[in-house]
């Protein structure tokens, strides 16, 4: 009895950290459809859409190097030496991430940069760098979040990450409703809402953070982060690795463009993605259960990734295969029939991806324990090489299958990332033994001696 009640309090303690993540990462889809919602009230609202659409894929690219932040610290931060080495770390990140969006959203340059990538037009242009100027401080907020909410889940008190998300909901909420009573909504009303979202939920992850970064001991011996250096080698491979995971959603876009249906083919794969992302967003904390607890119960940590990873296959199963699915697309979405039925076919295909992100996620996680954050530069390099493949492949025989052929790419390029970082693990075991051996062949070749 005594034996059961421990396992079931350590899964009960599992449960209690990372259900609090999930969340949180579930409820940063409802900030963005706040934005979208106020912003479909303006005047011009498909221009400023756009506009904002377009602003916020560049902000992509320096928040995903901001967020990144979250696993370098709660996989390495231990100590207040420790920690002191990250923070200067964060200050080299935020204001290299900030001169760099400084030159696009403050000079000349950065509008004919916005222009000639996006193929749009100078007022449009315009018009995105006017937003973007305001969403270059988001990026400042979500570093220091990021940072901050390091320590709190490596202290497991990943409840604040949800007190903080939900205040945040709560605060743009209320600012989206003063706008829409105003009347004056611009494509700067949703950067500014997200501004004061990212804002509070950075001030609640400071506050925590600081307290708790108090209670560290001072330095400990056998903690080997020591030095700057040794956080840039964890890191910069995490920031080079999802360069490559950031340019598979335009990829997959282009190639889009090429098929038989190309608005239907856009508009169902975009629809039918962003469905299974919230799904998966739950999930997507997988690697800070390792990182967490792995190397305390192993046995336990694997349990457990394995049952809740089959949750979103399961549940996208459900949706797409029972009339919740289209009843939900048709009431709450407001969708035709027939992008309905587009917008299910590629969520049939999906469920592959929905069951292979969570493991893979499990499986980053360990690369980020075994501090080998430069495989996933193969792993990922190999994701886009794949995606690209199979794009090429589809485009030139089945035109027609239409949205779900970016579905498809993007679900066996998942697989063949996760398949790349289970043969290293297998090959990394299989030499463990070896290496082992070969160690003690040496030291008893020095005692002989």
């Amino acid at each position: 009895m005594g034996n059961d009640e421990g396992e079931q309090l350590r899964i009960k303690t599992l449960l209690f950290f990372f259900i609090p993540l999930g969340l949180s990462a579930s409820l940063v889809t409802v900030s963005h459809v706040i934005i979208n919602s106020t912003l479909a009230r303006a005047n011009n609202a498909e221009f400023i859409i756009a506009s904002y659409a377009i602003a916020m894929s560049i902000f992509v690219f320096t928040e995903r190097v901001a967020v990144l932040l979250r696993q370098t610290c709660s996989a390495l931060v231990r100590d207040k030496r420790s920690f002191q080495q990250m923070f200067h770390v964060f200050l080299y990140v935020v204001t290299s991430l900030f001169l760099l969006a400084a030159f696009i959203a403050f000079t000349p340059t950065g509008t004919w940069i916005i222009a000639s990538v996006f193929g749009i037009s100078d007022e449009m242009a315009f018009q995105v760098k006017h937003i973007y100027q305001v969403l270059i401080f988001v990026t400042i907020f979500s570093a220091t979040r990021c940072l901050y909410q390091g320590v709190i889940i490596y202290n497991r008190k990943t409840k604040w990450l949800t007190i903080g998300m939900v205040v945040r909901l709560s605060a743009m909420y209320a600012l989206s409703m003063y706008f829409i009573s105003q009347g004056t909504i611009t494509g700067r009303s949703g950067a500014i809402i997200f501004l004061t979202g990212m804002a509070i939920e950075a001030m609640i992850s400071l506050w925590e953070g600081k307290r708790l970064i108090k209670t560290l001991p001072s330095e400990l011996e056998e903690h080997k982060i020591k030095k700057k250096k040794q956080i840039f080698t964890f890191y910069t491979p995490l920031v080079l690795s999802s360069f490559f995971t950031v340019l598979i959603g335009p990829s997959i876009n282009i190639f889009l463009g090429k098929t038989s249906m190309i608005e239907l083919a856009i508009a169902s794969y975009a629809i039918a993605l962003s469905i299974t992302q919230l799904v998966i967003s739950f999930f997507s904390y997988t690697h800070q259960i390792v990182l967490n607890f792995f190397e305390n119960n192993p046995k336990k940590v694997v349990k457990f990734s394995f049952i809740i990873g089959l949750f979103p296959c399961i549940l996208l199963g459900i949706f797409t295969y029972t009339p919740i699915g289209p009843w939900f697309m048709a009431n709450i979405m407001g969708l035709n029939d027939r992008l309905i039925v587009a917008s299910l076919d590629c969520l049939k295909i999906f469920m592959l991806l929905s069951l292979v992100f969570p493991y893979l996620d499990f499986f980053n996680g360990m690369l980020m324990l075994k501090n080998q954050t430069r495989f996933m530069i193969v792993s990922q390099m190999t994701n886009l090489a794949v995606t690209v493949l199979v794009l090429f492949v589809t485009i030139g025989y089945f035109s027609h299958w239409n949205g779900a052929i970016g579905a498809l790419a993007q679900s066996i390029g998942l697989l063949m990332e996760l398949v790349i970082i289970v043969c290293f693990f297998s090959y990394y075991r299989l030499c463990q033994p070896l290496n082992s051996k070969a160690k003690n062949t040496g030291q008893k070749e020095k005692e002989t001696n």
